[in-house]
């Protein structure tokens, strides 16, 4: 077995409960424009861990297309290995690795499905291929090879031309945050981690977590 010890120092910056902003989703617009400024590439790239009915854990990358007092909006087909848990269990927990900053942020909370309003007008914003392939996708559904796949895009193209409607299993996904963390890395491994936890209004408690 290959042991990995490589490790590195942090230093970049600090983080204190007496100076992030109250409300947690303003402290998150905030890094995460910073994480913009730094030139990182796509920082709205985020980790979604769902899990089963039956507690069995799922994670990937999906992109973050939006935040507002809400909360944290994603789209996906419905019926995708992520979309059939959250049918059967609506918690998920998102992920922000911003490591050229030394930074992250955790989310968890409830998610729920967007009003098809809001799903329609990100989808129809979305480019032609994307949208056709939303349609030629049977997302996380085995397929034969490239070529059946190639083959589903050209009969969806076909058919819709650039007039590609939304299809009824793809949409978006609200998730409605419980608790949200900074965490800012630090020397010696004494991170800095901070901890929003709802109390059912406002105001969020803040609260330091030991590293």
């Amino acid at each position: 077995m290959r042991s990995i010890t490589a490790r590195r120092e942090y230093g970049l910056g600090s983080l204190s409960e007496h100076e992030v902003d109250p409300d947690p989703i303003r402290q998150f617009s905030s890094w995460f424009a910073e994480a913009e400024r730094a030139g990182l590439d796509e920082p709205y790239a985020m980790t979604l861990a769902t899990a089963s009915a039956g507690g069995r854990p799922s994670a990937r990358v999906v992109l973050l297309r939006g935040v507002d007092g809400r909360g944290f909006r994603f789209f996906t087909n419905y019926r995708s290995h992520k979309g059939r848990d959250l049918e059967s269990n609506p918690f998920a927990c998102l992920l922000f690795d911003w490591h050229e900053v030394e930074r992250q942020v955790r989310v968890e909370g409830r998610a729920e499905r967007l009003p098809e309003a809001e799903s329609d007008a990100y989808f129809a914003g979305r480019p032609a291929e994307t949208r056709i392939g939303a349609w030629a996708s049977d997302q996380s559904e085995v397929v034969a090879d490239r070529q059946a796949l190639e083959r589903r895009y050209a009969e969806f193209a076909s058919r819709f031309g650039d007039d590609v409607p939304r299809p009824p299993h793809w949409g978006g996904y609200l998730v409605i945050p419980e608790s949200v963390e900074f965490w800012q890395g630090r020397p010696g491994r004494l991170h800095d981690r901070i901890r929003y936890a709802a109390e059912g209004g406002d105001p969020w408690r803040i609260e330091r977590l030991s590293p």
